[in-house]
């Protein structure tokens, strides 16, 4: 592999989960908590 690569893709891994993890925390304190495991599974 080349480095250039393994690193871009793990720059992309990093913000898909910081991107996740922002909107998980936002619905969390917006919704109260239950509501967004019902969006999480609901896809």
């Amino acid at each position: 592999m080349d480095d250039s690569v393994n690193t871009s893709r793990w720059g992309v891994t990093v913000w898909t989960v910081a991107v996740f993890a922002a909107f998980l925390a936002l619905g969390f304190l917006f919704a109260g908590g239950e509501p967004v495991a019902v969006a999480v599974a609901a896809g």
